[in-house]
């Protein structure tokens, strides 16, 4: 189970004649973990709109044939009047069967699906959204920064749920994150992005000064943690 289900080549996007991203190659293997890392502006959301199709590009995306993609976007804005019910926002993507099997994996209290949407907390949101791009069984999972508007508490639980999907379904998953423990401790590959590809390897062989500065200048991003990280990832 080795082969790519992704491959990425030369890969470049133009937006109203501003170059956004360029030259970015990589391949994903079925059941790997890839994360993007870069600043904000560097063309992280940018790069999953175009490997999903959904915008014009040039070079080649070839997807294993007949791959299911599930994607989950950085933010979901919810009206506070949204009537919808959990369980009827799930009904538009599937039926009973597929709900139940969605909220199993992904560790729901079946308790939440009668509650409005627009009463549940931003962690609860963030799970639902998960469930949802489940619905179906996808073989990769797109994740635009999973973390954003989950407060501290819920960080962890969303991860673990991430990695779960992983480990116990084989779901192949793309993740642009900050979190430099988490690329560590998920993570089988790292891609550095900022406009173009600066870097890409695994997380012991990426996370360093070298690369922070190449990606972000002088912002103290993970500066100061790596060592840190790459002991423990070592140990």
């Amino acid at each position: 189970m080795n082969e790519n289900i992704l491959q990425v080549k030369n890969l470049s996007v133009t937006i109203e004649k501003h170059q956004i991203i360029s030259g970015v190659d990589f391949s994903v293997k079925r059941g790997e973990t890839l994360a993007i890392i870069g600043p904000n502006g560097a063309g992280k959301s940018v790069l999953f709109r175009a490997i999903l199709g959904l915008i014009p590009h040039s070079g080649t995306i070839t997807w294993e044939e007949k791959v299911k993609i599930g994607y989950v976007p950085q933010k979901l804005s919810i009206e506070k009047n949204f009537p919808l019910s959990v369980l009827e926002f799930l009904q538009f993507k599937g039926n009973k069967k597929d709900i139940k099997d969605a909220i199993e994996s992904t560790g729901i209290n079946s308790n939440i699906l009668n509650k409005k949407i627009s009463d549940i907390s931003g962690g609860e949101l963030q799970r639902i959204m998960i469930a949802w791009a489940t619905i179906g069984n996808p073989d990769v999972l797109l994740f635009d920064e999973p973390l954003a508007g989950i407060d501290i508490g819920g960080e962890e639980t969303i991860y673990n749920l991430i990695y779960n999907l992983n480990k116990k379904r084989g779901t192949t998953l793309l993740m642009i994150s900050h979190d430099i423990g988490v690329m560590y401790k998920y993570a089988d590959m790292v891609l550095c992005l900022n406009k173009k590809q600066m870097c890409l390897g695994s997380p012991k062989d990426v996370i360093n000064e070298e690369n922070e500065t190449k990606l972000y200048g002088n912002m103290s991003t993970f500066h100061g943690h790596s060592h840190e990280f790459s002991k423990h990832h070592n140990e």
